[in-house]
């Protein structure tokens, strides 16, 4: 159940930051599910970098929600360049 849930998680964080984000996003549900994820390890890696969160501590629904809004910037800017 476990790989599921974070497949899940990572479409609906996905989603929402695909929805803040402003702009024309056009990628299918694997690539926004893997940018979910990806926000999510991002967050947390860079959390824990930081030191706001301890290790072997994950990121929140919300740090994930940022890690992958600024995750989507990253790419926009990959793909125009």
């Amino acid at each position: 159940m476990g790989i599921i849930g974070t497949i899940l998680i990572g479409l609906i964080v996905g989603l929402i930051a695909r929805f803040i984000k402003p702009g024309d996003d056009s990628m299918g549900w694997i690539m926004t599910i893997l940018v979910g994820v990806g926000g999510s390890l991002a967050a947390t890696y860079g959390g824990q970098a930081l030191g706001i969160y301890q290790a072997g501590q994950a990121a929140g629904f919300i740090g994930a929600v940022v890690g992958a809004v600024i995750l989507l910037v990253v790419l926009s800017f990959l793909k125009k360049g």
